[in-house]
């Protein structure tokens, strides 16, 4: 999941991404990015919600 925090940040430097890259699968990044995508709509539901209903 660190990984992909890191990637929708868009910093990582080039050993610490060598090191995901040799230890993740394929499956495992793309599951922990839909589960990032998800917690990140929807937490910015929420903000929109709390802002129109004040």
């Amino acid at each position: 999941m660190r990984a992909v925090l890191w990637g929708f940040l868009g910093v990582r430097r080039g050993d610490g991404h060598q090191e995901d890259m040799a230890s993740l699968s394929f499956v495992h990044v793309i599951i922990a990015a839909v589960i990032g995508v998800i917690g990140f709509m929807t937490i910015l539901l929420l903000i929109v919600r709390a802002v129109l209903a004040s």
